[in-house]
C-alpha cells in the first residue's frame, strides 16, 4: 500500500501541484481572451434555463433546466462548504477573490467544453443523449485518439465514481453522527438504499430527483446565508473590504500574503466549480438544446451559481462571523462553517448545515455516479458492465460511510482527476478552433434576431456530427418522410 500512496502522491504533485493549476488559468484567460469573453456576452441569456421547460418543450427529453441543475448538484458540495472554509484558514479572506476570478474565468472554459460536448453527442437506441469529452475526442480528433480518450474515461470512472463516491459518503455519515448522533450503518444503509434507487432508474430519474433538490438545497442554503448578511449587514462592506485588500496585498491577514491568498483561492476555486477539468460536459451532453452554445451557456452559469452564489454565501458566513481568527489554525473545514453558522443564529444551526450537506453529498452521488456511467458505457456497451457497475456505486457509497478509514483506500482519486484534467485541456485546446466557429454561428444568429439561435449540421459538413441528435435543424425538417 505505501508503494502505491508513494506512486498517486507523485502524480498528485504532479498535476495538482506546479502543471495543472497554471494550465487552467492559463487556458481559461486564453479562451476568454479569444472568445471575445463570451461568458459575459451572453450572461443575461444565462437566467432564461430558469424557467420550466427552456428552449424545448420535450417531456421525453432531458432540458437544458435538468442538466444545469444535475451539473449543479455535482459542482456544488464539499468544496462549497468545507472548501471555502479551508481556502480562508489557509490564504485569509484574500483567497475569496481569487475563487471568484477564477470562476470569472471559469465560466468561459465551461462554456467551451460543454459546447464541444454537445455538438458530438450522439442519440442512444433508448432516443437520450450521450457526450463528452471522449466521444468529443474521437468525433473532433479522430480515431487515432482512442487511446487518449479510453484514458480519459477511465480516469473519470476511477476518481469520480469510485473515489468521490467513497468521500461523500463519508462527509454525510460523519456529520450526521456528529451532530445527530446518528450511527454511520444507520446512514450508510439509508444512502445506499436512496442510491441504488436513482441510478437504476438512469439519467432521466437523475435528472428528475436533482429537479427537485437542487433548488431546495441551493435555495434553502442561499436563504441561511441571507439571513446571516442581513442580521450583520452592517459589517459586509469591511468585509468585502478586507477579502480585496487581502487579495491585493493591502492588508496581510496570513503568512504568506498574496502568494498564499492566489494560491488556495485559484485551488479551492477549481476544485469547487470543475471548469476545464472535463466532468461536467458529460452531463451537459444529454440536454436536448437548439444549439450546442445554448448548453454552453448554461454550463457557464452552472459556474457561476457555484462559486459566485454557493462559495461567495459560505465566506461571508465565516467572515461575519467571530469565529475565524486570521492565522489561527485551530479550527478549519467544515467545523468553521458550522461554528460560525452557530455563532450566528444558534445551535439549531448545526442541524441545518448537516442536512444541507446531506444534500449537497447525495446530489454529488448522483452526478459522480452518472460520469461512471457515461465513461462505461463509451468502453463497451455490455449490459452486465452497466449493472456491475451500479452495484459497486452503492456498495462503495455504504462502505464510505460505515467505514472512515477505509477511504484511505481511494486516495487515487485526486491524481486521477489530475490526469483527466490534463487530457481534457489538450482536447480543448486542438477542438477550439471547432468551438469558436460554433460560437460565430450562435453569434451571428443572435445579431439577426434570431431569439433561440438553431444549430444545422449541414452547414458544418466536415464535422462528425450525429445528424439524428438535432431535429429542429432546417436541414433536417427539409427532409421529407418517404410515403
Amino acid at each position: 500500500m505505501a508503494f502505491f500512496d508513494t506512486i498517486f502522491t507523485a502524480v498528485n504533485d504532479f498535476t495538482w501541484g506546479w502543471a495543472l493549476v497554471p494550465f487552467l488559468v492559463i487556458f481559461g484567460v486564453f479562451f476568454t481572451i479569444a472568445s471575445g469573453f463570451v461568458q459575459f456576452t451572453y450572461f443575461r441569456r444565462m437566467f432564461g434555463v430558469l424557467r420550466k421547460g427552456g428552449e424545448t418543450d420535450d417531456p421525453t427529453k432531458i432540458s437544458a433546466r435538468e442538466a444545469l441543475f444535475v451539473s449543479v448538484g455535482g459542482r456544488v458540495g464539499g468544496g462549497n462548504i468545507a472548501g471555502v472554509a479551508v481556502a480562508i484558514t489557509a490564504g485569509g479572506p484574500g483567497a475569496v477573490f481569487w475563487m471568484w476570478a477564477i470562476a470569472l474565468i471559469g465560466m468561459c472554459s465551461g462554456l467551451i467544453e460543454a459546447t464541444l460536448a454537445q455538438v458530438y453527442k450522439r442519440t442512444t437506441p433508448e432516443g437520450d443523449y450521450r457526450g463528452g469529452p471522449a466521444r468529443a475526442i474521437i468525433h473532433g480528433l479522430g480515431a487515432n485518439y482512442r487511446w487518449l480518450a479510453i484514458i480519459y474515461a477511465v480516469c473519470l470512472i476511477a476518481s469520480f465514481a469510485i473515489g468521490f463516491n467513497a468521500f461523500q459518503g463519508n462527509t454525510v455519515a460523519g456529520a450526521a453522527q456528529d451532530s445527530m448522533g446518528i450511527p454511520r450503518v444507520a446512514t450508510g444503509a439509508l444512502l445506499a438504499v436512496i442510491t441504488g434507487l436513482i441510478v437504476y432508474g438512469g439519467i432521466h430519474r437523475i435528472a428528475k430527483a436533482a429537479d427537485v433538490i437542487i433548488p431546495v438545497m441551493a435555495f434553502g442554503y442561499i436563504g441561511m446565508a441571507l439571513l446571516i448578511i442581513l442580521l450583520n449587514l452592517t459589517s459586509l462592506p469591511g468585509v468585502i473590504w478586507d477579502i480585496v485588500a487581502n487579495a491585493l496585498g493591502f492588508r496581510e491577514a496570513v503568512a504568506g500574503g498574496v502568494g498564499a491568498a492566489i494560491s488556495n483561492g485559484l485551488r479551492r476555486g477549481l476544485f469547487s466549480n470543475e471548469a476545464g477539468l472535463g466532468s461536467a460536459p458529460n452531463v451537459a451532453a444529454t440536454a436536448y438544446n437548439l444549439h450546442p452554445v445554448s448548453q454552453g451557456i448554461t454550463q457557464s452559469f452552472s459556474v457561476f451559481i457555484d462559486t459566485m452564489v454557493i462559495c461567495t454565501c459560505t465566506a461571508f458566513v465565516i467572515l461575519l462571523g467571530d469565529v475565524y481568527v486570521p492565522g489561527a489554525e485551530n479550527i478549519d473545514g467544515v467545523a468553521l462553517t458550522q461554528q460560525s453558522m452557530v455563532d450566528h443564529v444558534g445551535n439549531w444551526a448545526q442541524y441545518f448545515l448537516t442536512f444541507a450537506i446531506l444534500l449537497f453529498s447525495f446530489s454529488s452521488i448522483m452526478y459522480n455516479y452518472y460520469l461512471g456511467e457515461n465513461a462505461l458505457t463509451f468502453m463497451t456497451d455490455k449490459p452486465m458492465a452497466l449493472h456491475v457497475l451500479r452495484i459497486a456505486i452503492v456498495g462503495i457509497v455504504f462502505l464510505g460511510a460505515t467505514a472512515p478509514g477505509a477511504t484511505a483506500v481511494f486516495n487515487f482519486s485526486d491524481p486521477m482527476m489530475g490526469i483527466l484534467a490534463i487530457v481534457n485541456l489538450l482536447a480543448l485546446l486542438m477542438l477550439f478552433p471547432i468551438a469558436m466557429r460554433l460560437v460565430r454561428d450562435f453569434g451571428e444568429q443572435v445579431k439577426a434576431g434570431i431569439g433561440k439561435p438553431v444549430f444545422d449540421p449541414a452547414k458544418f459538413p466536415d464535422l462528425d456530427v450525429d445528424a439524428t441528435a438535432w431535429p429542429d435543424a432546417p436541414s433536417a425538417k427539409a427532409v421529407t418522410p418517404a410515403e
